[in-house]
């Protein structure tokens, strides 16, 4: 059985104890780290190298957006030795949901939501899939209808993928299958799926034919 490695980054001790009290009961997760800010997180982060980051948004000094974005998208010179982000947050807000997205988040929860819940969530997106909390899909949904009906072809654009996403998605368009891309750009397989789930959430899109229509719809590539 493989165990994912997980890093706690919130301000709060008491906030870390419990969710490493919580975690302890999963044979197939294990707490590994804290950090107290977002600094202290891609420190603790560099040092172990954990499969994924439980991720506060708000923290003195540098908050998780900034630390998520360091470690995602500073480090995709050499992608599959990146760190998941899950954000556990009690803040809903659009800028936090949509600035951890664009960051590289691969998950989002609110710290309300059923204990059980993370457990789950940390499987998901350690696995390679993005994760939305119930409280919040319906807020991203609205988002990704608006941006549909503002364009031409009826579907968002691409300005919430982050580069190393666009070159995915240029191969997914030029035929790509998962193995192709794992080659091609020297990534996991793991790696690969991640980026392909976080796409089609980001983009609203149903499956891999509707992101190669809409990579072909946006000029990113050309017939």
């Amino acid at each position: 059985m493989n165990v994912i490695r997980v890093v706690l980054a919130d301000d709060q001790p008491m906030v870390r104890q419990g969710i490493a009290m919580l975690l302890g009961a999963e044979s197939d997760i294990e707490v590994v780290g804290e950090a107290g800010d977002g600094a202290e997180a891609i420190a603790v982060v560099e040092r172990l190298r954990p499969d994924l980051v439980i991720m506060d948004v708000r923290m003195p000094g540098m908050d998780g957006i900034e630390a998520t974005r360091q470690l995602i998208q500073e480090r995709s010179d050499d992608p599959d030795q990146v760190t998941k982000v899950l954000v556990l947050t009690t803040f809903d807000e659009d800028a936090a949901l949509y600035g951890t997205l664009r960051a590289g988040a691969s998950g989002y929860m609110l710290k309300h939501a059923a204990p059980g819940e993370l457990a789950n969530a940390i499987r998901r997106v350690a696995d390679g899939d993005a994760w939305i909390d119930p409280g919040v899909a319906p807020k991203v949904l609205g988002t990704l209808r608006e941006m549909a009906l503002n364009t031409p072809e009826g579907r968002p654009g691409l300005d919430m993928l982050t580069p190393r996403e666009i070159d995915v998605l240029r191969e997914l368009a030029d035929g790509a299958t998962n193995s192709d891309l794992s080659r091609r750009m020297v990534l996991s397989e793991a790696t690969v799926k991640t980026h392909i789930s976080r796409m089609l959430m980001e983009t609203g899109c149903h499956d891999r034919a509707q992101l190669v229509a809409l990579a072909y719809r946006s000029g990113l590539v050309n017939p």
